[in-house]
């Protein structure tokens, strides 16, 4: 059946198919169970350590496995590790390994590589970064044993090596860790329930995943990211189709059994249609505007804090979500599903105050260049909004448009405009990885050397450092609360509003697990 891309056509589909379920597909003509699903966005980047696209996070969760795993609670929970020690000053760790753990090229997992693998990861994410600062050593004991001393005791070791984001400290084969630091991964070789399958990889058009028989679940049920990872299909298939309203007629038509995320304004059709089941996922999602603070014309304070005047919440909601009872306004950068959220001064929607702070900036017409990812249909609305909101306080705009994997190569260049560089991108995240200030990159303040805008704020620095180190939980919180209105009031990233997120797929899958992230172990096809 041709896939239907008229939204006429499709609500007509939508409500023939409201009698009639079609009878899902048990096998291939091989005899596999197959789940085809659209995510999304398409996986332009195997490298698990080289960026924080979600897709390629989600890619890395059926390839790889973790030491430990933020359960459906976000509580750091053993993956790989069989047991581990602490000593009583809180200085030394010692881990040791499940037996049989064996990678998709069937060679043993060693505690060697775990540890090349965490050195290789903590080099690229900023969680991993602040535990090697206070780390002594890092080796391993014996092929199941390694040992992690630190200099001094920290509280977020269990939770760093369970960091559920992007990069995640995903285990890979000593041999591929190990490559040199400037050459980037292409080798997809993991030790997790599903193995990629290079020779049908299709850049554009789909991406194929087997089962990995020599994967040894572990005993505990699934929760969030840990538990029990069994697949209990044989073939994954992720079709790349950009149009969201022919990846919801491929859901309603039974051509794909799950879609990742369910587009608002498809919701009431994909409610009405028999055989299609609704999961809201556990977190839901934020949106952030993300300014260059390294070029002009946003290395200007008073630039920034124009445009944080302007922005109006509601506007970018009711473009990109169009649904009030999915939306939510927030100006925590955390997150108001943060147990560390505040509420701190943000966004205005205040035009005649931006267009005097922009005439007080000295703001000379500087061309401003927003990013805009025209294939990522949670992010389609974003640029052409800002683009009419800098326009009507006065500023020059320029709106270059690109897929997503081209936005997330521009986003990571630190040029001027005129040599390639950008102005405005932006940051489509699960609230999972804004919860804590150490975890969220939108308040990472090392400059050059940190996260794209490349923020350089010794403030925010030392309140991140003493927010890792503190154990009273009421001063944590009041370190949170201070990084929120420090970076609200310096108007390096624009809290946009939140969003509920919804997964759809057919009746006939079952054991769908969607507590923090879609994930496809313990699917199965009824």
């Amino acid at each position: 059946m041709p896939l239907i891309s008229s939204r006429r056509t499709l609500l007509r589909a939508g409500a023939g198919l409201a009698a009639t379920t079609l009878a899902a597909p048990q096998a291939d003509a091989q005899g596999r169970r197959v789940i085809k699903a659209v995510m999304h966005a398409p996986l332009g980047v195997l490298d698990p350590f080289a960026t924080t696209a979600y897709i390629t996070r989600n890619h890395g969760y059926l390839v790889y496995d973790t030491l430990f795993a933020m359960d459906k609670a976000s509580k750091p929970q053993p993956q790989m590790v069989r047991d581990w020690t602490v000593s009583d000053d809180r200085l030394t760790y010692a881990f040791r390994l499940r037996p049989g753990l064996k990678f998709h090229d069937d060679t043993p997992v060693t505690a060697a590589d775990a540890v090349a693998s965490l050195r290789r990861w903590a080099a690229r994410d900023v969680m991993g970064t602040r535990l090697m600062n206070v780390m002594e050593t890092l080796e391993a004991i014996d092929a199941e044993r390694f040992r992690l001393v630190l200099k001094r005791p920290y509280g977020l070791v269990l939770e760093t090596l369970a960091k559920p984001g992007g990069p995640v400290p995903f285990v890979l084969p000593k041999r591929i860790a190990e490559l040199p630091a400037d050459q980037r991964i292409t080798e997809a070789v993991g030790s997790g329930p599903f193995r990629f399958v290079a020779a049908e990889h299709r850049p554009g058009d789909r991406v194929v995943y087997e089962r990995f028989a020599g994967y040894v679940p572990r005993d505990e049920p699934a929760s969030g990211l840990a538990g029990g990872k069994v697949a209990k299909v044989d073939r994954i298939e992720w079709l790349e189709i950009a149009d969201s309203q022919t990846a919801v007629n491929a859901l309603l038509t039974n051509e794909i059994q799950v879609l990742e995320n369910v587009p608002p304004d498809m919701m009431t059709l994909a409610r009405r249609t028999r055989g299609v089941v609704l999961k809201p996922r556990g977190l839901g999602n934020f949106m952030l505007m993300r300014f260059n603070s390294a070029q002009p014309p946003f290395d200007n304070r008073l630039v920034r804090q124009a445009v944080m005047a302007a922005v109006r919440q509601k506007d970018y909601l009711d473009a990109q979500i169009g649904d009030d009872s999915l939306a939510q306004e927030c100006s925590s950068v955390l997150s108001c599903e943060s147990p560390y959220a505040a509420d701190v001064p943000g966004p205005q929607g205040n035009l005649e105050r931006a267009r005097a702070l922009l005439r007080e900036s000295g703001y000379a017409g500087e061309k401003v260049i927003i990013l805009h990812p025209a294939d990522l249909p949670s992010g389609s609305a974003l640029a052409p909004v800002t683009e009419q909101l800098l326009r009507s306080i006065g500023m020059n705009v320029q709106v270059d448009t690109m897929d997503w994997n081209g936005l997330l190569a521009r986003r990571a260049r630190n040029v001027p405009v005129e040599q390639g560089g950008w102005s405005i991108a932006w940051g489509l995240w699960s609230n999972l990885d804004l919860m804590n200030p150490i975890v969220n990159l939108n308040l990472d303040g090392r400059g050059a050397r940190g996260y794209v805008g490349w923020v350089e704020d010794a403030r925010l620095e030392e309140l991140r450092n003493a927010f890792s180190f503190e154990t009273d939980p009421a001063r944590q919180q009041a370190i949170a609360t201070e990084l929120q209105r420090l970076s609200n009031e310096e108007a390096y990233t624009v809290p946009l509003g939140g969003s509920k997120v919804v997964t759809g797929h057919r009746d006939n899958v079952r054991g769908v697990v969607v507590d923090l992230v879609l994930v496809f172990w313990n699917m199965e096809l009824g």
